[in-house]
């Protein structure tokens, strides 16, 4: 068997009872449960969710992306082994230390398989909850340009690439394109400020004003739980991006969680501890993929400039990545999967058979 057959490309035709189209996104795809298997598995599975709560089998793919586009590679390799397994081995993992040390909860409700989850419905905070703890990537960028105003805070002057911010910054933006708020553009991923919320907060789908203290409270919570669970690993937690949304318990309680992926190579930088020391970057998340793009095509104005996009599409379109990078970007996911649970990262030789038999035998979810 190739290592193109063990990547799990295609999530989104899975034979799993729903009656709504699959919602497909840049790696997983959702599938939402009929209203009468969701109620079957809350009652036999004692999910603390509402009766009548809308449940969704999520499955996560190998797909890599960056630069919002798709990649893929030579040999017919449309993804990344073992980065699927690897994203959600790293999620749950940061999930249940957020559990433990009595944070929030999470929108998943059971693991069927490494590369599933078993969802409730959130109703998502429309906001892309940005924590970073160094000066590096886009900030950078920004602030080399001369730039000292970020999401309504001031930066000082003589910052330095890739330096410890003087605290921890909270720096929100858009999560897609929101009308008719005050200064705020309509566009996706625009940055926003603690104003623009408190101004707004109904329009970015906060419950009250109090709710903004409580977004920035588990922001910075989550943030502290996983960089020192990394440094003390030797990792360097760098920046991360959080999503939050609302779902109501069993007993009628409303509650706001997290959502999405936390803390993955994916939604954050992470950087090697003793080689930062030493003066250099070393990756251990998609960032390390991302400088190869920026330093492999002629003009990496196409990957940054959002008005280049149909040529950037064509760019991940026409260009088989060699196999080595993406099995240097496998090694980057794996290895920093290991640290972060202590375990070896067991990845399926045919993971899409392996999900239908456990949703078929264990869930009743296949026709």
């Amino acid at each position: 068997m190739s290592l193109a057959d063990k990547v799990l490309a295609v999530n989104n035709d899975l034979p799993i009872r729903t009656d709504s189209p699959v919602h497909s996104g840049k790696v997983r795809s959702v599938y939402w449960l009929t209203a009468a298997d969701s109620r079957r598995l809350i009652e036999e599975k004692g999910y603390d969710v509402a009766a009548d709560a809308p449940l969704a089998i999520m499955v996560i793919s190998d797909r890599i992306s960056a630069f919002d586009c798709i990649w893929h590679g030579e040999g017919g390799m449309n993804g990344v082994p073992g980065k699927g397994a690897a994203l959600n081995a790293i999620s749950n993992h940061w999930f249940k230390l957020f559990r433990d040390n009595g944070l929030a909860d999470s929108h998943i409700l059971d693991i069927p398989h490494p590369f599933v989850w078993i969802v409730q419905k959130a109703k998502p905070v429309m906001i892309e909850a940005i924590c970073r703890q160094y000066i590096t990537g886009s900030m950078w960028r920004a602030y080399s340009k001369g730039e000292r105003e970020f999401c309504g805070i001031q930066l000082p002057d003589g910052l330095q690439k890739d330096q410890k911010l003087p605290e921890l910054l909270i720096t929100p933006s858009t999560k897609g394109i929101l009308k008719g708020i005050d200064g705020v553009p309509e566009a996706d991923d625009v940055n926003i400020t603690r104003k623009n919320l408190e101004d707004n907060f109904a329009a970015f789908n906060l419950r009250s004003k109090a709710d903004i203290t409580q977004y920035e409270k588990l922001l910075k919570e989550g943030f502290g739980v996983i960089s020192d669970a990394l440094a003390a690993l030797d990792q360097i937690f760098v920046d991360t991006k959080f999503e939050f949304g609302y779902v109501t318990d069993a007993a009628g309680n409303e509650k706001l969680i997290y959502m999405d992926e936390v803390g993955t190579p994916d939604s954050s930088r992470i950087w090697e501890g003793a080689a930062y020391r030493e003066g250099k970057i070393v990756e251990n998340s998609k960032e390390g993929f991302r400088q190869w793009l920026l330093n492999n095509f002629p003009d990496p104005d196409i990957l940054l400039n959002k008005e280049r996009m149909p040529e950037r599409k064509a760019l991940a379109r026409d260009n088989a990545l060699p196999a080595a990078v993406m099995m240097n970007i496998s090694a980057t996911y794996v290895g920093i999967a290991e640290k972060v649970t202590g375990k070896k990262l067991v990845l399926s030789d045919n993971p899409k058979a392996d999900i239908v038999e456990i949703l078929r035998d264990q869930y009743g979810l296949i026709d």
